[in-house]
């Protein structure tokens, strides 16, 4: 008599490659016809599920955030400024070298001793707070190729002189908070931000002045937890959209699409109650992310409206 005995071996469940979220059902069949087939067992469970939005919310239950109110901040066109030419704005963060050091400028790679590589002459400027030096014409024309706000950016460590703003188009930033909690922060309430810009023309600070743009996916629904930390990347949050600094005006880098509103280097969860996208939470720090991310654009609680 035979007597049969069977390994027992743990299932492996069908995901995609990245193993952030379920195959598509009909893929899954497949796989798992084939992989029993090979003789691997299969378990196909049921996938998570993705919640990109909270359960519904009455507006009685929406509450103002604490120390901000319930309120919606609104942007406008950018206001040209005047009054100062490039160098003037250029020269108010510069001292003046007088002897050059033997090294290269790194803006056009030509010797600091001798003419810029772009319009020539051969004042050389340290900026006063990082002290890095450049050709005052190679500081110049870095300016004229950006957004032309009053301030500079060295391009060498990223320390910001004067307040930098951006090209974010108009629309509206709301926030209140929502009777839910976010995984993770299972002990306070949700912030929920709700931003909304629409499609327009490009104005002189966009990259094709004169063409539409498009503005998909709106209005965005954001979530941060009601603490203390996410009340104060909220606030910093509130500084860079009045510096349009949330949103630009560019390519997509998930679409390919040109000419369309995009996110501009600020990091936002938009996903509720998962993260299988990796835009939701528990993300332990996510918060801290943020900050450092709104610091890199010249926004810290020293610098808040």
């Amino acid at each position: 008599m035979t007597i049969l005995t069977s390994l027992i071996v743990p299932t492996v469940p069908v995901k995609n490659l990245s193993g952030n979220s379920p195959v598509h059902p009909a893929l899954a069949g497949i796989t798992g016809i084939l992989m029993s087939a090979a003789g691997f067992p299969v378990c196909l469970t049921r996938p998570p599920k993705l919640v990109l939005h909270p359960p519904p919310v009455s507006k009685r239950d929406i509450k103002p955030v604490p120390g901000l109110g319930h309120c919606c901040r609104k942007t406008t066109k950018k206001q040209a400024r005047k009054g100062k030419t490039t160098e003037e704005v250029v020269k108010q963060y510069l001292q003046k070298v007088r002897i050059a050091p033997e090294e290269n400028c790194t803006i056009c790679m030509e010797a600091l001793g001798g003419a810029s590589g772009y319009k020539g002459g051969d004042f050389i400027g340290r900026l006063a707070q990082c002290g890095h030096q450049y050709h005052l014409q190679c500081l110049v024309a870095m300016y004229n190729n950006g957004n032309k706000d009053g301030s500079l950016q060295c391009p060498t460590c990223k320390t910001i002189y004067g307040v930098k703003t951006g090209n974010q188009p108009p629309g509206k930033m709301e926030y209140h908070v929502i009777p839910h909690s976010l995984p993770g922060h299972h002990d306070c309430k949700t912030i929920r931000i709700i931003y909304n810009v629409l499609p327009g023309i490009q104005g002189p600070e966009h990259p094709n002045q004169g063409k539409p743009f498009t503005a998909r996916g709106f209005p965005r629904h954001c979530y941060l937890p009601d603490s203390e930390k996410g009340r104060k990347v909220l606030r910093l949050l509130l500084t860079a959209w009045d510096r349009r600094l949330v949103f630009s005006v560019g390519t997509s880098s998930t679409t390919g699409e040109l000419d369309t509103v995009i996110w501009n280097e600020v990091h936002h969860k938009t996903e509720f109650g998962s993260n299988l996208t990796g835009h939701g939470y528990p993300d332990p720090s996510h918060l801290d992310n943020v900050l450092d991310e709104l610091k890199a654009q010249g926004i810290t609680e020293e610098e808040e409206q």
